[in-house]
């Protein structure tokens, strides 16, 4: 059974989730754009919970709704949304995006996800694991179309997504008028090729900013740049 993650502010259960805490989720959590003070924060196919919750600790927002399709994981986000300082603020609807998308009529000023991406033909025989990790189940078009929808005007939307993907991601988001205003390319260590792209977007056209991180020097020796990042989370760094 997988053991409770203790982060410095929550702690986040993760035994009934197909998916772990992995660093993908705590790169995007600490990296988002919430500028302006968002009123309302949307995480779309939130999982544990663990972005949402970061979302949280690094902002003022009122309002924080979740998104999750699978049973398990959205019994298990309900569960840590509870028990986290900020249960008056984190809620969690059992739905598919697109009858999530469908169903709200309100904007949110911020939206992040760390979508499903494996799109080789290959499936785990753990369905809950497909789901939550087969691009299949969430289609980067259908993504970005329910993204479109769902952000303000002056919204900004955070996405992490392979960096092979990024390209064609960015041709998709364009074409339903969203943005790229900043990319952070992700390498494990120097010597490593990229393999994330963090990706912000908005309904506004404005200079690109670009940066890269790199996570380790060494094994398990983590760049300033990584620590800095995520200092505010890890108990341990």
């Amino acid at each position: 059974m997988a053991a409770p993650f203790q982060f410095k502010e929550f702690t986040v259960q993760q035994d009934r989730c197909a998916m772990k805490i992995g660093t993908d989720g705590v790169l995007l959590g600490a990296w988002a754009s919430i500028n302006h003070h968002p009123f309302s924060v949307l995480d779309i196919g939130a999982g544990t919970g663990v972005i949402a919750l970061m979302l949280a600790q690094r902002s003022s927002a009122e309002l924080i709704d979740a998104v999750e399709i699978e049973p398990n994981a959205y019994e298990q986000c309900v569960e840590n949304f509870e028990q986290s300082p900020w249960n008056d603020r984190l809620f969690c609807y059992h739905a598919s995006l697109a009858e999530f998308a469908e169903e709200i009529d309100d904007t949110y000023d911020c939206i992040i996800s760390n979508p499903p991406f494996y799109e080789d033909t290959f499936t785990s025989p753990e369905e809950d694991r497909n789901t939550a990790r087969f691009t299949e189940s969430l289609p980067f078009k259908e993504l970005l179309q329910a993204v479109s929808k769902l952000l303000s005007p002056q919204g900004n939307f955070s996405a992490i997504i392979p960096y092979k993907n990024e390209e064609e991601f960015c041709q998709l988001a364009t074409a339903e008028n969203l943005y790229l205003n900043k990319v952070t390319h992700v390498q494990g260590n120097k010597k490593a090729p990229v393999k994330r792209s963090l990706l912000a977007f908005s309904k506004q056209k404005s200079s690109l900013e670009q940066t890269n991180l790199v996570i380790e020097k060494d094994r398990h020796i983590y760049t300033e740049d990584y620590k800095k990042l995520v200092q505010d989370f890890y108990v341990k760094m």
